[in-house]
């Protein structure tokens, strides 16, 4: 099974986005996103100070290998590893019954408690992770090509923001389905 490189190109833009974008946010304020980190008390203490520029330098490196052709297969398992590996974190603190943790996926500015829908985004981050790793057919893409990539991938960013705006608006949601 090959994928079609359009499609291939426009997950890589995408997901290289989400990396960036979510290191961004981390590295405005590593030491309220280290408290962040800390909070889910599954390392010992103290390490999140140590691991929260790594994790938004992992997340800036893999963006960069995504967008590199040659890596495009390696990044692609290592961004699916990094994406598990924050669902594994949030799945813990929520066996834990610890929602009130925010999850830090964008930094300690934009607070989302964890919950399961978290689990559902990652769970997709995931699988566009894996489909990368796909071999891609040998086609050269034109000028048509470029404008369906960016729409797409112009899409995939309002999907992404609509769906981050529910992720918000979910602990109120929840408060008021209690009160009803």
């Amino acid at each position: 099974m090959t994928m079609d490189p359009l499609i291939d190109l426009t997950l890589r833009v995408a997901l290289a986005a989400v990396l960036v974008w979510a290191a961004a946010h981390k590295l405005r304020d590593l030491p309220a996103f280290a408290v962040v980190v800390e909070a889910y008390q599954i390392l010992p203490r103290g390490l999140g100070r140590w691991l929260a520029p790594a994790l938004a330098t992992v997340e800036l490196t893999l963006a960069a290998l995504l967008l590199w052709p040659p890596a495009r297969v390696v990044a692609s398992s290592a961004t699916s590893v990094l994406f598990v590996t924050y669902s594994l974190a949030i799945r813990i603190n929520l066996r834990r019954g610890r929602r009130d943790v925010d999850c830090g996926c964008f930094g300690p500015a934009r607070r989302r408690p964890l919950s399961e829908w978290l689990l559902l985004r990652n769970t997709f981050l995931v699988a566009a992770a894996l489909v990368v790793g796909l071999p891609v057919e040998p086609r050269s893409l034109g000028p048509l090509d470029a404008f369906a990539g960016l729409a797409a991938v112009a899409a995939l960013a309002m999907l992404w923001t609509a769906a981050d705006q529910l992720l918000a608006q979910w602990p109120g949601l929840r408060a008021l389905r209690r009160a009803a």
